[in-house]
Order: C-alpha cells, then sequence, then structure tokens
C-alpha cells in the first residue's frame, strides 16, 4: 500500500511547496520539532477579519513526508475556522494513525492529504506527517486560551533521512 505515497503530486509538495516561506504580519506562529530526526518547523497564520485563516505558511527543514504534509495542510486550511480546523486536524491524525479509514470522507474533508492515509503503515514515518497538523492544533488551541503560543511541539521521530528537504 505504501507504494502510492511517492507519487507525482506527493512529490511536488515536497519538492515545490507553495506555502513554504516567511509570512509577513502572522496573527500567530508556532514551532514544531521532531527532536529524534531533527524535523523542524514554524507554522505561521493570518486570521481574517471573518475569524478564519486568511493565509498560511511554514518554514523549516524535514523529511519529505514531513515537508509535503505540511503544505497540503496549510493548502487545506485556508478560509477554515479554528474549530473547522481543529476538527481537520483531528481528523487527520485519525486518519494517519489507521483509526479512521473511510475514503469518502477523508478524500472530502481532507483533499490531497488524504494520500497519506498509507503512512498507517509505517509507524516510524507517522510522527513525520503529524507534525504541521499537531504544531497548528495546539498553536489554536493555545490562541483560543486566550494564551501565547510558544510552546514547542515534542514528539518522536525514527526515520532514515534518504527523502530529505532541507530548507536552501
Amino acid at each position: 500500500m505504501a507504494n502510492n505515497l511517492y507519487n507525482a503530486v506527493f512529490l511536488d509538495h515536497a519538492k515545490n511547496p507553495d506555502y513554504k516561506y516567511q509570512m509577513e504580519d502572522a496573527t500567530m506562529s508556532h514551532e514544531g520539532i521532531n527532536p529524534s530526526c531533527g524535523d523542524e518547523l514554524t507554522f505561521s497564520v493570518r486570521m481574517a477579519a471573518d475569524g478564519t485563516i486568511e493565509e498560511a505558511a511554514f518554514t523549516g527543514s524535514g523529511c519529505a513526508i514531513s515537508q509535503a504534509s505540511a503544505d497540503m495542510m496549510s493548502d487545506l486550511m485556508i478560509d477554515k475556522t479554528p474549530e473547522e480546523a481543529i476538527a481537520l486536524c483531528e481528523l487527520f491524525k485519525r486518519m494517519i494513525r489507521g483509526e479512521e479509514t473511510d475514503d469518502e470522507l477523508l478524500e472530502e474533508q481532507l483533499d490531497e492529504a488524504a494520500m497519506l492515509r498509507d503512512i498507517a503503515h509505517m509507524p516510524a514515518r507517522v510522527k513525520c506527517a503529524e507534525l504541521a497538523w499537531r504544531t497548528l492544533q495546539e498553536m489554536l488551541e493555545a490562541h483560543a486560551g486566550a494564551t501565547t503560543a510558544t510552546a514547542t511541539v515534542h514528539a518522536a521521530c525514527d526515520h532514515d533521512r534518504e527523502h530529505d528537504i532541507e530548507d536552501a
């Protein structure tokens, strides 16, 4: 099953991410780190006046899975409320752990990120795929709690660095 992961769409997100840049005037930013493997990112959003996510972006380095997942997630979160974004993060985490397997629901709700479902069969890579989603969820939950989003996400990640993507 995991053989379908490294397809053209996935590789495009990993090698040419649309949302990997330093955002100016972000409403909030949050750092996520997998200390075991070195994957790290800073995720930023700008909120619109209506309370939705107007812009999403990330910076950082890591394996192809973490970078592609962050790019797919960024695209998906535009125009979502924080509540909708948190619900999508929860759905993604259930999918990536093999707890949600309804392909129709996953494709409808997660769009291109649903292609990462096969990572559920690659336990060492689950934390890589989850990094951006956990980072966004923690940031939004912290912001909703009227606290600053400065905590760091720490997640174990054991994988080889064969498919790593680094910042230029």
